[in-house]
């Protein structure tokens, strides 16, 4: 089987690989937004044609995802184990995500020497920021928030958090309906292929959007801003780099795989969130990876959703190394209790992202308004290169995520080691139906 996915892979023309077509559109996007940045500017609706697309089915598509894992093990106990180990590592990885940044941006001092004079910076600039994230001030508000007014309002909107717990709720109900729910549960897997087939047809568009969303980024902000704060840029990627190193390596070793063939096999995924900065336009397909790669399909069904709502690796990152390069830019004082405490409020308001649809800036402000020392206008300074800190902290939280549902499919037993090793070995070729789906 692994020699007839090789051979399946070498016989693509390499120019028809999506990864290779993602990164050519990233390449000319930067280009022309180089070149023309006026035009560059006016190529954004084609990244957010994209997104908007995929955003379409994400709802249905954990809804179906969700419902059919549960409902088809119709194992509460499971369900609920599943969930407790899943939360267990959540935890551990955000909260060593923290660690690591606030001690990298503490030794390598990337805003020491500006100087940067708060009373002069625009706090207008922030106050969207911080209403857009005003429903996540105290922990019973984001809690209640959990809970949908209307199963509708919660497709409506997209909110992540909210499908999840009227999947979960709905897939208990079939699970203890019995024989009696298989009629649903089959009709719940035909929808999900279908919007599956949907994802199909956008991603033939993902080089095109990888183009207008790298030629915005460009033109908008241009090559200055990156100069200007280029040195935040090349620790904040250290930092990610030594995510990568000191805690998902070592946890790929524990569960036994290779961390960077699983990359290489969801490398079109990574490539095109880097291109986008939205984690959202690779949800459907690491679903169908993560199964394919041997994790079960209640694993799945469970974990990636809750991932994407309180497993923010990357965003971790962010909020803290932003956090003390602010404080490090505007000379507040920052020892190790005020450190201490950051540490506490980070451990909180990050969970608050889940609730917010692009959040990390909105977050960031609220993060820095309850620390009580550092400067919300502050946050004015990183505005320009946001996008391209995003780029990476997006990357991480993609990788963070598929790491921990195969982490958990192997803590519960889940996961068909020997098909996970063909897969990597092989690496990623899509399934004839599906293949034949898209062309039709």
């Amino acid at each position: 089987m692994a020699r007839t996915a090789a051979a399946v892979r070498k016989k693509r023309p390499f120019y028809r690989d999506l990864s290779f077509q993602v990164f050519v559109g990233m390449l000319l996007g930067i280009a022309f937004g180089w070149l023309y940045p006026q035009w560059g500017i006016a190529m954004k609706p084609f990244g957010d044609g994209f997104i908007r697309m995929i955003q379409m089915v994400i709802g249905p598509i954990i809804f179906c995802t969700v419902v059919h894992g549960i409902a088809e093990v119709r194992d509460l106990k499971k369900v609920g184990r599943i969930a407790l180990k899943a939360i267990i590592y959540f935890e551990i990885a955000t909260t060593a995500a923290l660690i690591i940044a606030m001690i990298v941006t503490n030794l390598l001092h990337p805003g020491t020497g500006m100087n940067i004079d708060p009373a002069k910076l625009d706090a207008g600039s922030i106050k969207d920021l911080t209403a857009a994230a005003k429903h996540v001030e105290t922990t019973a508000e984001f809690l209640l928030q959990i809970v949908p007014k209307s199963i509708f309002d919660a497709f409506a909107r997209g909110d992540i958090l909210q499908i999840l717990f009227f999947s979960i709720l709905f897939a208990g109900g079939l699970a203890a309906l019995g024989d009696r729910a298989e009629p649903v549960i089959n009709l719940v897997d035909i929808t999900a292929k279908s919007f599956f087939w949907i994802i199909g047809v956008a991603m033939k568009f993902a080089p095109i959007a990888s183009f207008g969303a790298m030629a915005f980024t460009v033109g908008q902000f241009g090559f200055g801003s990156l100069l200007s704060l280029g040195k935040l840029i090349g620790v904040f990627y250290l930092i990610c780099f030594l995510f990568f190193v000191l805690v998902l390596w070592p946890v790929s070793i524990w569960a036994r795989f290779s961390l960077w063939k699983m990359m290489r096999y969801i490398g079109e995924e990574l490539l095109l969130v880097i291109g986008t900065s939205s984690s959202e336009t690779v949800f459907p397909q690491l679903t169908q990876k993560l199964n394919k790669m041997g994790c079960d399909e209640s694993v799945v069904g469970l974990v990636l959703p809750t991932a994407y709502t309180f497993n923010h690796d990357g965003t971790c990152l962010y909020f803290a190394a932003a956090s003390v390069f602010l404080a490090q830019a505007t000379n507040t004082p920052m020892d190790w209790q005020h450190q201490l405490g950051l540490l506490l409020v980070l451990l909180l308001t990050s969970k608050g992202a889940a609730g917010v649809s692009g959040a990390a800036l909105p977050v960031l402000a609220i993060t820095l308004t309850a620390s009580n020392t550092i400067p919300p206008a502050s946050i004015a300074l990183i505005l320009g290169i946001h996008r391209i800190l995003s780029a990476a902290f997006v990357f991480t939280n993609i990788a963070g995520n598929s790491v921990a549902t195969i982490v958990v499919a192997a803590w519960e037993n889940a996961l068909d080691r020997n098909r996970l090793k063909t897969e990597l070995d092989s690496g990623y070729v899509p399934s004839p139906s599906v293949a034949e789906a898209v062309r039709a």
